[in-house]
């Protein structure tokens, strides 16, 4: 058995199977992280892997179908992946008072200020853009 054939079985594989996939998309994530403890990056390693992702789906090493369930399943799932987080919130039932009430203030007032900035800054490039490139 040639390695293309190999490639071509393991590939048609990966792409029936949801497990292979979750297995694949944690494999990068874990490669991530190896990566950024062995260089010492400053970033998670979920960006990492999450790059990576990116440059074989990019290249077309990687198709969109052979990934397309498991990351289905991974989102349908993911409120399981925040339970610690609400277990926290209800460890501290402070944060459902007033001190709450301002922090969930400040998050939202600071996600709208950022959006608006974003879009205003993407405004003006736009017009600039425009404008240069007419003449």
């Amino acid at each position: 058995m040639n390695r293309l054939h190999l490639f071509s079985v393991l590939r048609t594989a990966v792409q029936r199977s949801r497990a292979a996939q979750v297995a694949l998309l944690a494999g990068l994530w874990l490669a991530g992280n190896f990566a950024t403890r062995a260089i010492g990056l400053p970033f998670p390693g979920a960006i990492v892997g999450l790059g990576l992702m990116l440059l074989l789906l990019g290249s077309g090493f990687v198709r969109p179908a052979s990934v397309r369930r498991g990351a289905r399943f991974l989102i349908g799932e993911m409120l399981l992946f925040f339970v610690p987080a609400v277990l926290a919130v209800m460890d501290h039932a402070e944060w459902l008072g007033p001190l709450g009430l301002k922090l969930f203030a400040t998050v939202l007032l600071g996600t709208l200020l950022v959006m608006l900035g974003t879009a205003f800054a993407v405004d003006l490039s736009y017009r600039w853009w425009v404008r240069h490139a007419v003449r």
